[in-house]
């Protein structure tokens, strides 16, 4: 062999050799990451190459396994164990997944959709922490998930439609901590300063709150005789989606900053809740009355958290009477008021009742509750509200 060749040769194995130590070291310096692009290559491959997406952490178990490991962005944390990823294969596959919380249990049930749109439940094993499950997987993405996908666009397009009736107005109120626009949906009324605010996902994996708020703000933006006359008494403020890097990011519970913004309420030191109390602090500037506040979550049961009739507010009894009409309007569902107050904690409702002495309430969907009895239940809750608020308004007004 020429002596050059040899030389090339030689140069060539002693870079390979010298590129394989470097990728060695970082796999060593960074194991999670490692593990986690393991399952992004091969025959079969989990990916997280989506909105919403969350694989913490992934290693292979021979070429038809997966193990996965579920952590959260940062702690003390409330444990909302979030996961989302699609599944590929060169050919139809069975795969099996294992899948386990760091530190914490599993709370969402398996989902798989092939498009998005449509999801089916996934059978699965719970064995000690560990939850197994098989899923069939194609070239054609398969995607996994512990709710429904209801990402950053899922609000944008939404909210556009609705920008098509007449008085309603979509505009940016904010940024995020990531810079994401924060949208408003309003809709306003010449000779009203009354005003009824509606707010959702501060908690990015609460998909049933909303799945809960979209019907109930299409109920009270309808062009139904009732919807019209609310409308004609009460400007609505909607802020669908107050934290949208938690949602792109696939987050347990908080925003980029690793903070509650359910608990911001207080110090106002996260920007998207700045860029909301701003807003209201402007409307009262402005000679507006905050009248009632609705903020859509999701929990393991149905439940209206509700601020206590004699804490002191406006209207002391209306949420009160709003819940006990909903309860008499649907049939073989109780709905269950659990009354308190958060001081100090920074929660929204208690803010609400602190700042402008008027009622709120957390709305809670349960995660499994079912999905059609969601959206009637919204849109029953949401006439009931607007009579309640009208008649009420009749009555302080003496009419």
């Amino acid at each position: 062999m020429p002596k050059l060749v040899l030389i090339y040769f030689l140069l060539l194995f002693s870079n390979l050799l010298y590129s394989q130590t470097l990728s060695a070291i970082d796999n060593a310096a960074n194991p999670e990451e490692s593990k986690a692009k393991a399952c992004h290559i091969g025959h079969v491959k989990l990916l997280d190459d989506f909105p919403t997406a969350r694989l913490d952490w992934c290693e292979r178990i021979g070429d038809k396994g997966f193990r996965i490991k579920l952590k959260p962005e940062n702690v003390p944390i409330n444990s909302s164990p979030w996961y989302a990823f699609k599944i590929v294969a060169q050919q139809p596959t069975k795969v099996q997944i294992f899948m386990e919380v760091d530190g914490y249990k599993h709370r969402y049930l398996p989902k798989l959709s092939s498009d998005l749109s449509t999801w089916s439940s996934v059978e699965f094993h719970d064995e000690g922490k560990v939850r197994s499950f098989m899923v069939e997987a194609n070239v054609s993405p398969r995607y996994i998930s512990g709710q429904e996908i209801v990402d950053n666009q899922t609000y944008i397009d939404w909210a556009s439609n609705l920008n098509d009736t007449k008085n309603i107005h979509y505009q940016i109120l904010g940024r995020s901590v990531q810079g994401r626009p924060l949208y408003k949906i309003e809709s306003k009324t010449s000779g009203t300063d009354k005003w009824l605010v509606l707010l959702g996902r501060m908690h990015p994996p609460e998909v049933t709150g909303a799945l809960a708020l979209f019907p109930f703000v299409e109920t009270v933006l309808a062009d139904t005789t009732l919807a019209k006359r609310f409308r004609a008494k009460y400007n609505i403020l909607i802020v669908p989606n107050i934290n949208p890097d938690g949602v792109a990011m696939g987050n347990w519970r908080h925003n980029a900053n690793g903070v509650d913004l359910n608990r911001d309420w207080k110090t106002f030191e996260q920007p998207e809740v700045q860029s909301v109390h701003a807003y209201l602090q402007e409307l009262i500037q402005a000679g507006a009355t905050l009248s009632m506040a609705v903020d859509f979550h999701s929990t393991r049961k149905d439940v209206f958290y509700t601020m206590p009739s004699n804490y002191g507010v406006n209207q002391p009894f209306l949420v009160e009477n709003w819940l006990n009409s909903l309860d008499a309007k649907v049939d073989d569902f109780r709905v269950i008021q659990q009354p308190g107050n958060n001081p100090g904690k920074g929660v929204f409702k208690q803010y609400f009742a602190d700042f402008y002495q008027s009622h709120a309430i957390t709305y809670e969907m349960g995660d499994n509750t079912n999905r059609n009895f969601i959206d009637e239940l919204a849109q029953v809750a949401a006439n009931s509200l607007m009579e309640t608020m009208l008649e009420n308004n009749k009555e302080l007004k003496g009419d």
